[in-house]
């Protein structure tokens, strides 16, 4: 999804986040959208352990 942006639509992201909030709250949504992208791939890879377990576990049933 962002590898079709380029360079000129993230710098209009930027300035528009910059009118909208303001330099002073832009280091807090940035350390917000850190830490909320950081727990969603934490989730996002104990989620895929978990199905991978699973699997496992019923294909060792399946063989014994």
């Amino acid at each position: 999804m962002l590898n079709n942006i380029g360079i000129s639509g993230l710098l209009i992201i930027l300035m528009l986040a910059l009118i909208l909030f303001g330099p002073s709250k832009l280091p807090q949504l940035g350390r917000a959208f850190g830490d909320t992208l950081r727990e969603f791939r934490t989730s996002t890879k104990e989620m895929v352990e978990d199905v991978e377990k699973s699997i496992e576990t019923t294909e060792r049933d399946k063989q014994s």
